[in-house]
């Protein structure tokens, strides 16, 4: 990514392009041709087109190509969820300042600054423009967020800027509240531009999942003024307060608008039945959902049927700590449960446990009936591939998201679709719940209509505030019962889909969760039966309780993730960035 300087003064105005495209498909668009901007800005179908390329496959939303076999299934990788074959750098303290990237997109910005510019030049009725100007808004308002979350404090650039634009082009860094109330506020405009879901085009933003997007914004910036208040990344004078207040606001109007529910409920392995669509149409759950084909550039990134056997290709496995935080089917911890069998080998672990987790690991006999031309039709699994080309590191397999079709890998002919989830209603329950437990005052019928509501679709005992077991291994002792719970509920619900980075930032959680951390799998003798080729101390180690250590080789990773709380929860600014602009300060510790 270029820097401020660079963008700004030297490049060219150039209109997105005009795409053509199905209304069912919109979010896999190729770029199509320029056009220059004189002929452009005359019809409501200029300003479609002109937002079909945020859209598109290289615009703004994440198409998970570049993220392995697994595609979204694997970005918790960054997190204490899942173990990579490769240390995560910002868990282990090893990013740097050096370089030259830019700490914003800083042209998808201004490309949508030149839109909000140039629209009122469009002569046509209000609520024929309407809809692409809320998109713009929601846009920008996205684009930011996710520099602020990288990067803190940010400049807002409100305008499209040109060389003469010198007292913006060298503007400093506002506080991350003060730019975080400037996309709240772009949220709303575009909450009021946006049609509703019943009148949106398929595929298009639309007023409640904008809404949904404002309750994830603001729970993200509400508890991180509150964790952060006492150090180096908080907001002085702020404790979060307003923006967890505005997070279950949006999240409630969410809610009550009586157009979501969930999916699968009481439906046997409905859990599991919840990530494995080509297409989410007809989904009540899933509020906004791309849908990329390798036709487009995108290589299929589901997990494929043939990675789950003993030789697959899954390196990346479930830690011991997200298991471990499983409950039991009588709603008590593993620390308390007498259903609780032990950890000496899978059988024991998935035994009566929390459904979604027997739904998002492998266990011995699984099968996937398979369409393969000329393969066996039934695949039994036996054991994780631990001693493949890519093993699994932890033993602990991951099965959330697998496809069984044979023809949707992108190896296998033409490919097929990934219907890639960007929000479902689930976290919006969950925002809710968080929040009002954050404000103290989260009550039991909130409970009720949020995670209770989770829980009855695996048929799950019901969370009840007044019974809440003291879990002697809870991750957060210094806080209250019920935040322990709603913070547990979160990391089962969405395990593996993306959120667990960013919530241990939000919570200045590096302490409990990263600092010193050795990440773990399974018992490692449980497969050596099974597995002949398998030998501890050569191709697989173990910690002093005999816990599968995936870095136990790792130089770097000698005395566990070296992650420094007083400057990793931020991205630097690269030196070139401060080089051209004095007024950009560096982030702290760096």
């Amino acid at each position: 990514m270029k820097p401020i300087k660079i963008i700004y003064i030297c490049s060219i105005v150039s209109l997105f392009t005009i795409a053509s495209c199905k209304k069912d498909s919109l979010l896999n668009q190729a770029p199509p041709t320029s056009l220059s901007d004189a002929a452009y800005w005359h019809t409501p179908t200029d300003l479609q087109n002109y937002m079909n390329n945020l859209y598109s496959v290289d615009g703004i939303f994440p198409h998970y190509r570049g993220f392995g076999s697994l595609g979204i299934y694997s970005v918790d990788d960054n997190s204490d969820n899942m173990v990579p074959q490769g240390v995560n750098g910002q868990l282990n303290g090893l990013n740097t300042a050096a370089g030259n990237g830019g700490y914003a997109d800083w042209n998808n910005i201004r490309n949508v600054n030149y839109f909000l510019a140039n629209y009122q030049k469009v002569s046509a009725l209000a609520s024929d423009v309407a809809p692409y100007i809320g998109e713009a808004y929601f846009f920008r308002a996205m684009l930011y967020f996710q520099a602020v979350q990288s990067r803190g404090d940010m400049p807002w650039i409100n305008k499209p800027l040109y060389p003469s634009d010198q007292a913006l082009l060298y503007s400093a860094r506002l506080p991350r509240n003060v730019v975080m109330d400037s996309i709240v506020n772009d949220l709303n405009k575009a909450i009021s531009y946006l049609p509703t879901k019943s009148n949106a085009q398929t595929q298009r933003l639309y007023k409640e999942y904008a809404e949904g997007f404002e309750a994830r914004v603001c729970l993200y910036e509400g508890t991180w003024e509150k964790y952060h208040a006492k150090d180096a990344f908080g907001v002085s004078g702020q404790n979060g307060a307003n923006f967890l207040q505005l997070a279950a606001t949006a999240a409630n109007t969410v809610m009550t608008s009586g157009i979501f529910q969930l999916d699968n409920v009481h439906v046997p392995n409905g859990y599991f039945n919840l990530f494995n669509q080509v297409s989410y149409s007809s989904s009540k759950e899933i509020m906004f959902w791309g849908a990329y084909n390798q036709a487009d550039g995108i290589i299929n990134t589901w997990q494929n049927y043939y990675q789950f056997g003993s030789t697959g290709t899954n390196s990346d496995g479930l830690s011991k700590t997200l298991v471990d935080d499983y409950l039991c089917t009588d709603g008590k911890p593993i620390s308390l449960s007498p259903l609780y069998k032990g950890d000496d080998s899978l059988a024991h672990i998935l035994k009566n446990r929390d459904p979604r987790l027997r739904q998002s690991v492998f266990f011995y006999g699984d099968t996937v009936v398979s369409n393969a031309p000329g393969a066996n039709p039934i695949i039994t699994f036996i054991y994780p591939a631990l001693v493949s080309g890519t093993p699994c590191t932890t033993g602990f397999q991951i099965r959330k998201g697998l496809n069984t079709d044979y023809f949707q890998s992108s190896g296998n002919g033409p490919g097929g679709t990934d219907g890639v989830i960007y929000m479902r209603y689930a976290e919006i329950l969950l925002t809710y719940a968080e929040a009002r437990a954050e404000l103290g005052l989260i009550t039991q019928s909130d409970v009720d209509m949020t995670i209770n509501l989770l829980r009855d679709r695996v048929g799950m005992p019901h969370l009840n505030m007044g019974s809440i077991p003291a879990d002697p291994k809870w991750i957060f002792p210094e806080l209250s019962p019920i935040i322990n719970e709603v913070r547990r509920e979160r990391r089962i619900e969405l395990a593996c889909e993306g959120y667990r980075f960013n919530d241990i930032f939000r919570w200045a959680a590096a302490p409990d969760l990263i600092v010193g951390k050795q990440p773990l799998g399974a018992m490692a003798t449980q497969f050596l039966t099974v597995i002949p080729s398998l030998v501890i101390g050569k191709n697989i180690y173990v910690n002093a309780q005999g816990y599968i250590q995936p870095y136990t080789k790792t130089t770097s990773m000698a005395n566990g993730y070296q992650f420094n709380i007083g400057r990793d929860y931020l991205l630097p600014i690269s030196l070139q960035e401060i080089t051209i602009n004095p007024k950009i300060k560096q982030n702290p510790g760096w």
